[in-house]
């Protein structure tokens, strides 16, 4: 989403917040990247790909908050106010959100990936629960855009609703489906994969609610497009969206690293030393 139109004046501590919370979180997913995929060799092979696939969702994340954040400083420049505390204004150039998009209809999908990967389900079981959530998450993402992008609030009302079905069918999946399959993992994982599904609800229920404010028929909404926007509601949407990529990203990465770590230590010596000769006969 490319956010046209005059942008709100901002005062010093309102604009550093959000650049603050982008610089944070640019550090955050590129450390998350370097600590996942140095952490793939501390788990047995068949876990690996899982934490591949987190190394690679947020790695994926740090380029794109890179260019958020530097977008975000293109779109202000400084002014000296008249008590000298200064403010920043519009630049003139538009501010590109649409990186938040590009970089969701990469990894949401995966995040998809890792879940299912690090269970190490029987292949006939897995192949059809990741095609079910990564079709089911691809469509999510691209189904709520054209709403996104539109500053009618019944064209947003439509594509949010064509997106919240998919989105619905994943926590179906999630919960109905993936539970049947929780009595295949080991004890002490079953909390962590049950932790792993709050995740993606809790952090995943914040993107609805910004879609919602940034409809221009609501109270102090942000105008998708044009108009006047608030301050506040910038500033909730951006630092919002960054704290919740943070924890549905690095922080269900770090849920995967444990259910890996767990289910190396109960696997049986002799089959992860198996495991181990078959990668390296592989590689």
């Amino acid at each position: 989403m490319t956010l046209f139109g005059e942008l709100p004046a901002l005062n010093l501590f309102q604009y550093n917040l959000v650049d603050n919370v982008f610089s944070m979180t640019v550090a955050t997913m590129g450390a998350a990247a370097l600590f996942f995929f140095a952490a793939r060799s501390s788990v047995a092979p068949k876990f690996r790909p899982a934490l591949l696939v987190s190394g690679i969702v947020v790695a994926i994340a740090c380029y794109h908050y890179f260019m958020i954040r530097q977008s975000w400083q293109g779109a202000y420049i400084f002014e000296r106010t008249a008590d000298e505390s200064g403010r920043y204004v519009a630049s003139g150039k538009a501010f590109n959100d649409f990186y938040r998009y590009a970089d969701w209809i990469l990894t949401v999908p995966l995040l998809m990936v890792e879940l299912v990967t690090v269970m190490a389900l029987p292949a006939a079981m897995a192949r059809p629960l990741l095609l079910k959530l990564v079709v089911a998450a691809a469509l999510m993402i691209g189904l709520g855009y054209p709403g996104e992008i539109s500053n009618d609030w019944t064209t947003r009302l439509i594509w949010g609703i064509l997106s919240s079905v998919p989105f619905l069918y994943i926590l179906y999946v999630l919960w109905i489906e993936l539970t049947k399959s929780l009595d295949t993992q080991p004890q002490e994982v079953r909390g962590l994969i049950g932790a792993a599904r709050l995740i993606i609800l809790i952090t995943w229920a914040f993107y609805p609610i910004a879609y919602a404010i940034y409809g221009d028929s609501l109270p102090g909404a942000i105008p998708g497009i044009v108009g006047e926007r608030s301050a506040l509601g910038v500033i909730g949407v951006q630092v919002g969206y960054a704290i919740a990529d943070i924890t549905a990203k690095a922080g269900f990465g770090v849920l995967i690293y444990l259910i890996a770590l767990r289910k190396t230590a109960a696997l049986d010596p002799a089959e992860r030393e198996a495991q181990e000769r078959a990668a390296v006969a592989l590689a």
